[in-house]
């Protein structure tokens, strides 16, 4: 079952701007797939069951295009691994890959089907685009032949790339994107060589893609806006909610907010693998969103979005949050601090005793300031200030501060209680090497 939601306040705009060239504002969608999930298996299954169960994830997506397209979108995001699920080996994921040509091609799969071969699951995403006049973003998987001429090429003679792939309002493909920084467990596919900056222009604004995990990243992502001054970003994402620090919609919102962007992020839907939470954010504000761990079903969400934020009057003016941060003393206090594990990694913390007070707790350089009043201290809950500086090493290596630089401020209060606010800040020069290249920095 596909529900939707969309402002009512947008509908009658959408009918004014589809018969503009440039557009000020589009219409973006996403949509929370709930993935109809392969048997687990050790031996790889047949192409033709394979397009069997990629149909049937493709068929729910089609009602939320062609949903999506009569409400107004321009474009519509679907998620990470929403085609064909994540149960995979190496060898199990092949008969689910296509040969997915570079856009310099100038392809419609749409109408010229068998240009490059076997590709019916690009075909059907350009019938789909084309067909409904939509831009369609889709996660599949990519498979490019390789020899012993290249000393890095796999065992089995072929590149196994997690791939997004966008056709536009023609069904014409232009762009594909190779995820560059695999989650641990992705085992079935290969990293690329290089980290590739893919990025597209529309009459609705500039936009670059990338993957789910890449988030954590300085390449591709930050590069992407700082370097190539993107206007919008495309998200696929298989994100499973980890709390406290790791929540979609909070992370994915903070995220466009501090790099000044739109981030359109479609997330799978699986609750017994906490994976839940989709949205459309913008640099001021966050447009919709959807968090669901109670039921199974899919989400539609639609939103009307600036096509060009940065030169919009409601455009954030920067904030020097190091200026903040360095002029503030620490407070303080008798405090007995003690360490906590958090997603395997060791905080210092302090518990917050009174019903109001100022705290500091330290780790390494990086120290954080509190001044909090509780409406209510219950003796049946804990509340702590906690600070991590250090290198996270599980399901990945990355240099994290919890946090530095930052501020969290309430004006007016909450209106329901609060549970968990962090600042989660990435130090990318302190990042290993990958792959034998050394950390991610802008050139």
């Amino acid at each position: 079952m596909i529900t939707s939601y969309f402002p009512k306040y947008v509908a009658p705009f959408a009918l004014f701007v589809l018969s503009v060239g440039a557009l000020d504002t589009f219409i973006a969608a996403v949509y929370e797939h709930a993935v109809i999930l392969p048997n687990r298996t050790e031996t790889p299954v047949s192409e033709e069951e394979a397009l069997l169960l990629m149909s049937k994830n493709i068929d729910v997506l089609e009602k939320a295009v062609k949903l999506a397209a009569t409400q107004g979108a321009h474009i519509i995001v679907t998620p990470e691994d929403g085609i064909y699920g994540w149960v995979f080996t190496r060898e199990t994921i092949y008969p689910y890959l296509e040969d997915i040509p570079h856009p310099e091609v100038n392809w419609i799969p749409c109408t010229d089907p068998q240009r490059f071969g076997y590709a019916p699951v690009q075909v059907r995403l350009s019938c789909l685009a084309k067909d409904n006049s939509i831009y369609v973003v889709a996660n599949i998987g990519d498979k490019k032949p390789c020899n012993a001429s290249d000393p890095k090429c796999p065992p089995d003679g072929r590149y196994q790339y997690n791939t997004d792939v966008v056709f536009d309002s023609q069904g014409k493909l232009v762009a594909r994107y190779h995820k560059y920084n695999l989650f641990a467990p992705e085992v079935q596919f290969d990293f690329p060589k290089d980290s590739e900056v893919v990025t597209f222009d529309t009459p609705f604004g500039k936009f670059g893609i990338f993957t789910c995990f890449d988030i954590f990243s300085h390449d591709p992502a930050v590069v992407m806006v700082n370097k190539f001054q993107v206007d919008s970003i495309l998200y696929p994402t298989a994100w499973y909610n980890t709390l406290p620090l790791l929540s979609a919609v909070p992370f994915h919102s903070a995220w466009a907010r501090a790099m000044g962007v739109n981030l359109l992020s479609a997330n799978t839907h699986n609750t017994s693998m906490h994976m839940t939470g989709s949205g459309i954010y913008a640099p001021e504000a966050v447009k919709v969103y959807h968090y669901d761990m109670e039921t199974e079903s899919g989400q539609l969400m639609l939103s009307e979005l600036k096509s060009r934020p940065r030169s919009a009057p409601t455009f954030p003016a920067p904030v020097d949050w190091s200026a903040y941060a360095t002029g503030i003393q620490p407070f303080l206090s008798e405090q007995l601090d003690f360490p906590g594990m958090i997603y395997f990694d060791e905080f210092t913390f302090t518990e917050l005793k009174r019903n109001a007070g100022s705290y500091t707790v330290c780790q390494k350089d990086l120290c954080c300031h509190l001044t909090y009043k509780m409406s209510e201290k219950r003796t049946d809950e804990v509340y702590a200030l906690g600070a991590f500086d250090g290198l996270h090493t599980v399901e990945g290596q990355y240099y994290l501060q919890v946090s530095r630089d930052g501020r969290l401020q309430s004006r007016s209060g909450a209106p329901l209680p609060i549970l968990v606010m962090a600042l989660y800040g990435r130090v990318f020069e302190k990042d290993p090497p990958r792959l034998g290249q050394g950390p991610g920095k802008l050139q």
